[in-house]
């Protein structure tokens, strides 16, 4: 190779300046990777705002839960209670409550002077509609959970997707230069490395919040289901005593 060629193409190599700063590899990403990028940091940003939502939520229902438990067993009437929420329900534990007295309500009148099977059938309608309650109240709280699962299981494939693009474009730019210098490569890997760190930056926090709020409503909803029952047995023991009457 000519000397003078040699010379004049490090000084060209040495007047390139590659900006690699965060918005600089951004910027000079091939137009995939690019939206790879946009839709991981997108991706990322919303699955941040359903963490604060559902830590926010979680932490409210469980603090109501605990006021409700306080009212329902420290004696007061039953009837007072429920004439007092019913209009509203404060938090899941109430409205499973209202579910049961409503379904009570209606039908516990007509049923005071018939048998016991129709007494029973009863006391099964309210057990009905305190788990159609339940599971009414355990949909709201899986709202957007699915989101959180998607982005902390693909997130990390799509970062590498785009990866995978951006290294293929400085194979590419390798090959129509014919010149293999770290200077040349660095920048095109380093884009591309660039799109797998933000895909897992989405994911990780996206599965640990996913894991965490699974197990809260998890607990959550055995909560709710103890309650039902200590509910249910309650009026189960109303309605014997009310048959011996």
């Amino acid at each position: 190779m000519d000397p003078t060629i040699a010379v004049q193409t490090t000084q060209l190599a040495g007047t390139v300046h590659h900006d690699l700063s965060v918005m600089g590899l951004f910027l000079q990403a091939d137009i995939i990777v690019k939206s790879v990028m946009l839709i991981l940091a997108g991706s990322s940003i919303w699955s941040w705002a359903i963490i604060f939502d559902k830590w926010i939520t979680f932490k409210s229902i469980n603090h109501k839960a605990n006021k409700f438990e306080a009212a329902f067993w420290s004696g007061e009437v039953l009837d007072k209670l429920y004439k007092r929420i019913q209009n509203k329900p404060g938090d899941p534990m109430a409205q499973i409550f209202c579910a049961g007295m409503n379904e009570w309500k209606l039908s516990a009148e007509a049923a005071v002077h018939i048998d016991g099977d129709l007494r029973a059938g009863l006391q099964q309608r309210i057990d009905r509609a305190m788990v159609s309650a339940i599971g009414r109240e355990v949909s709201k709280l899986e709202r957007y959970m699915t989101f959180l699962a998607t982005v902390g299981s693909t997130a990390p494939f799509v970062g590498l997707f785009g990866t995978v693009w951006g290294i293929m474009n400085s194979f590419a730019a390798i090959a129509g230069s014919q010149n293999t210098s770290l200077a040349v490569v660095a920048p095109g890997i380093a884009e591309a490395l660039f799109a797998t760190a933000i895909g897992l930056v989405a994911a990780i926090p996206a599965v640990v919040a996913y894991n965490k709020f699974s197990t809260d409503l998890n607990r959550y909803s055995d909560r709710m289901e103890a309650f039902s029952t200590e509910f249910s047995a309650i009026l189960g023991r109303h309605f014997e005593q009310q048959g011996k009457n």
